[in-house]
């Protein structure tokens, strides 16, 4: 009877060769070596080079932006960043940081005058329209958008960027030329108010008797003219309010 041969009697070396040297190529795989190619290596030296080429580049760049910017704040230029409306920046405006603390409330309360002013003149616009869709003629549509085109960036520029600037160095010049546009923009809002028939029988703007003269033709138009003269008053004592407070204000600082 043949008895199965033990595979523990067989002498077999896994050290030795025939079919022990397959285990040992398997054992020496750690021992074969990666071939990389030269380009790639090249290459990627050439890259770290450009990296580090290009951040050096930017280093030198920032400084040279921050000396100039340095060289402008000792000579008394200040850089301003527009950052109002936060939506879309038009204009630079911080009142919390650039504005002295006493004179924060009244800087508040000159930019809800140009805000004001800045509303009254897109009403305008709105009621002019109307008036204009109700066979008012185009003529005083165009006009009311005229005077917003021009006002409300005039407005701007005129008397509360110099008034800005007025509050946050002290200059009796800009404080001056606040003064003197200031007064024209109330004159402007009285007249408005008014709507005195000069340019096409004042239609074109929303004072109290244009709204007397178009609630004879449509009802509508004239209720629309009403509240663009309520604006305008409103606009006129903030104005004239905001006027009285600053010359006190300017009076104390001298």
């Amino acid at each position: 009877m043949n008895r199965d041969p033990n595979p523990f009697d067989e002498d077999v070396n896994p050290f030795s060769g025939g079919a022990g040297s397959k285990l040992r190529g398997f054992g020496n795989r750690h021992d074969a070596t990666v071939d990389i190619p030269l380009d790639r290596i090249n290459d990627f030296r050439n890259r770290e080079k450009e990296l580090t080429s290009w951040e050096a580049e930017l280093k030198k760049k920032e400084q040279e932006v921050k000396r100039r910017e340095d060289a402008l704040t000792r000579a008394g230029v200040t850089i301003e960043e527009k950052n109002w409306p936060s939506f879309f920046p038009l204009i630079h405006h911080d009142i919390s940081k650039e504005i002295p603390v006493h004179g924060q409330k009244l800087q508040y309360l000159a930019f809800a005058s140009w805000l004001g002013i800045v509303l009254c003149l897109v009403y305008n616009i709105i009621a002019v329209t109307v008036c204009w869709i109700r066979g008012g003629g185009v003529i005083i549509f165009l006009l009311a958008n005229i005077y917003a085109l021009i006002g409300v960036p005039l407005s701007y520029l005129l008397w509360y960027r110099p008034l800005y600037r007025a509050m946050r160095t002290d200059s009796a010049m800009k404080f001056g030329l606040f003064f003197l546009i200031y007064l024209i923009h109330i004159g402007f809002c009285i007249v408005a108010a008014i709507a005195p028939p000069i340019v096409f029988r004042g239609k074109s703007l929303t004072g109290i008797l244009a709204a007397i003269d178009t609630f004879s033709d449509h009802v509508v138009v004239g209720i629309f003219y009403l509240v663009g003269f309520g604006l305008f008053c409103l606009e006129t004592l903030l104005s004239l309010w905001v006027l009285q407070k600053i010359y006190l204000y300017f009076r104390g600082q001298k």
